[in-house]
């Protein structure tokens, strides 16, 4: 069966040498990519150009991407209602840099244009946009998919990082979200559509439980 897998961080330039970012590693993604391709799936791996997993052995399709926009637009180009299953396992950044300011003698905010700011300047202030939520997308991308999603959360309780994986799954139309993070605790939830929730102590335990749901 054709599936997807995301992986990985995107980043987002501040000017050519500077960048946002966060700290995934892609493990998990590239954990998964590789369990189900020795289930004899036929996986395209996408993996942030930053992750610190090499790429898993056995995984034959391999693309890397920068930026949630080079993400989203490499998801577009591979759209295919034959995928059977996503699973978007990619940490993806929700804000990128808009415009970057500096203030003047007189205090006036001021936009710095520069291949790369001068380490001259004594302050600055980064304007953050929102980026476009990918995995709202999915399912236009992959309309017979089984798209899954990730919430990994740090604030709240485990009831509320359930909650929230619940809330994309109504609001992103996916058939699954996999929830985790400092919020959940020790190891995984799988949320799905129905109330069930079913919990995970490691990561081989949850691949198992992914590639069922595509075996059903």
């Amino acid at each position: 069966m054709k599936c997807i897998v995301t992986a990985g961080p995107t980043f987002e330039p501040i000017d050519r040498v500077r960048r946002l970012t966060n700290f995934s590693t892609g493990q998990l993604g590239c954990g998964l990519a590789q369990y189900l391709a020795r289930q004899g799936h036929d996986v395209h791996l996408l993996l942030g150009e930053t992750a610190t997993c090499p790429v898993p052995a056995g995984v034959q399709h391999v693309t890397r991407f920068s930026t949630s926009a080079v993400l989203g637009d490499t998801l577009a180009n591979i759209a295919d209602p034959m995928v059977k299953a996503v699973f978007h396992v990619a940490a993806v950044s929700d804000f990128a840099p808009a415009t970057v300011w500096t203030k003047s003698a007189r205090g006036d905010f001021e936009p710095v244009a520069a291949g790369k700011i001068p380490s001259q300047i004594s302050s600055l202030w980064i304007e953050l946009r929102p980026t476009p939520k990918i995995i709202a997308k999915m399912r236009d991308w992959f309309p017979n998919a089984t798209i899954v999603g990730w919430k990994y959360e740090v604030d709240g309780s485990r009831d509320d990082a359930v909650s929230r994986g619940r809330a994309q799954i109504v609001a992103c139309r996916t058939s699954a979200c996999v929830v985790n993070g400092p919020a959940y605790g020790a190891g995984y939830a799988l949320v799905r559509n129905s109330r069930h929730v079913q919990h995970f102590d490691d990561p081989l335990q949850l691949y198992e439980a992914l590639a069922r749901i595509i075996n059903c």
